[in-house]
């Protein structure tokens, strides 16, 4: 709960008093419980693009099932739902102290990332999962609020962290408050040379119909009209959608297909794409590093749309653990 006195007082103007955006630092908001079947596992891995080549994501009975390892990305919006839910209603947050409450429709996804710590289970069976947020930081930029986030994927009954995930929230034109404007952010910029690998997925129409029973109803990204009203050409694709279809992309070009060699992937978004367009993610790799004995290799990605050469997803950095000194699922 909010106290009273650290609520932000709304004007007529639609402005602010009472604003202080440090006092969000490391609030926690409500945990909330989590559940999958392997059904959720097949269909993302299907909505992602894995191929018959990756059978251990897309076949139950396969003696190496394995859950893509980015699957916890969308549990947030999915919970433990197996129907579809009021995506709105869903993205109401709990204030949060100092900050005004985030205007949903001006509100964009800046910065989505994934570190897995265990393998990540292909269900929840026999778990009580449950995910913890809490805001890292709140900052002031250009007068629009970006709001960090760490969420974290836990089993209470064992106390195991499967992962961590992190995000930031762009609230344009809901800044200029005063507030601090953050750390400065580290840029991976893809080196000057040819990528060492490349990897091309073919959008259609179906495709963001596909990946939003992952977890993500927003009628933004079914629905054209909905979608005009806010100033697209139509639906378009989840940033999330372009985002997991990227790490299918790296860790299947770079990774061996094998879930237990990703350890961490992160992404900004840059511009939208639209069904049909043809997503090319290219990848370099930058250097290697030990963590605890066991060798890491680091890459640079970015996604472009083939068409007409956007950068769609910019600042992509994923860390492969080295062939051969992976977990095993």
């Amino acid at each position: 709960m909010v106290a009273e006195k650290d609520k932000p007082i709304k004007r007529p103007d639609g402005r602010y008093d009472n604003v202080d955006f440090t006092k969000a630092i490391d609030f926690k908001l409500p945990t909330v419980k989590a559940s999958y079947l392997r059904r959720d596992v097949l269909l993302f891995a299907n909505a992602i693009g894995c191929t018959k080549d990756e059978l251990h994501f897309l076949y139950e009975l396969h003696p190496n099932f394995s859950c893509f390892p980015t699957f916890p990305i969308n549990l947030p919006f999915k919970q433990t739902d197996q129907d579809v839910y009021d995506f709105f209603a869903r993205a109401l947050v709990t204030d949060v102290p100092g900050v005004p409450a985030f205007d949903p429709q001006r509100s964009v996804d800046g910065e989505r990332g994934i570190e897995i710590l265990q393998p990540i289970p292909v269900s929840s069976e026999n778990l009580d999962l449950e995910i913890s947020p809490e805001i890292v930081g709140v900052y002031d930029k250009g007068g629009n609020m970006i709001q960090e986030m760490v969420q974290s994927m836990v089993d209470r009954k064992s106390g195991k962290v499967f992962a961590k995930m992190t995000s930031k929230a762009f609230g344009i034109g809901q800044g200029g408050y005063g507030g601090p404007p953050g750390p400065k952010t580290v840029n991976y910029t893809p080196p000057d040379r040819r990528p060492d690998a490349v990897h091309v997925f073919q959008t259609t129409q179906e495709t963001t119909l596909l990946y939003r029973l992952c977890g993500d109803y927003n009628p933004i990204h079914a629905d054209d009209e909905f979608a005009q009203q806010g100033g697209f050409k139509g639906a378009f694709l989840q940033g999330l959608g372009t985002w997991n279809i990227a790490a299918h992309g790296v860790l299947r070009e770079l990774g061996g297909r094998e879930a237990g060699r990703l350890k961490s992937v992160k992404a900004r978004f840059a511009k939208v794409v639209y069904p049909g367009d043809t997503l090319e993610t290219r990848m370099w790799k930058v250097d290697e590093k030990t963590v605890d004995g066991k060798f890491l290799e680091e890459v640079i990605f970015q996604t472009v749309v083939q068409e007409d050469g956007r950068v769609v997803l910019s600042n992509g950095f994923v860390e492969l653990w080295k062939k051969g000194l992976q977990s095993k699922l």
